[in-house]
């Protein structure tokens, strides 16, 4: 579903922006580290954040990242959640502070924090560049 020719996107130190629509039905439009597991486009939320009940409630998002070496050139990644995984071990937080600060542990754990990562399965792409 990622075309070859910028899945190296998925590897580089790209911010995504995650949409999502809220209880209103208004966007909601986030940043977030993130990664692929070779079939699905993952990242880390907390169970309290607003995203995360969007998701709950309609698990339709749609990805954006942005090439940090070519402004120019992006993908855009259309899917739905199909699994949301229990973090709360932090393996997989620190595992992208490691890809994305180069530090073992997320920095920024709060108390009370219920990390999960949420898995999607792509089902459409666009891209430019």
């Amino acid at each position: 579903m990622i075309p070859d020719n910028y899945a190296d996107l998925l590897d580089k130190k790209v911010f995504w922006h995650i949409a999502t629509a809220g209880p209103d039905g208004q966007l909601q439009s986030s940043p977030v580290w993130g990664g692929f597991d070779g079939g699905h486009f993952v990242f880390s939320l907390t169970r309290g954040r607003q995203k995360f009940r969007n998701l709950e409630a309609n698990p339709s998002i749609a990805i954006s990242g942005t090439d940090p070496d070519n402004p120019y050139r992006y993908l855009e990644i259309r899917g739905t959640v199909v699994a949301v995984d229990d973090d709360s071990s932090n393996a997989f937080i620190d595992s992208m502070a490691k890809k994305y600060m180069e530090v073992d542990e997320y920095p920024f754990h709060q108390p009370g924090d219920e990390r999960v990562v949420m898995r999607i399965e792509p089902t459409s792409t666009s891209q430019m560049g």
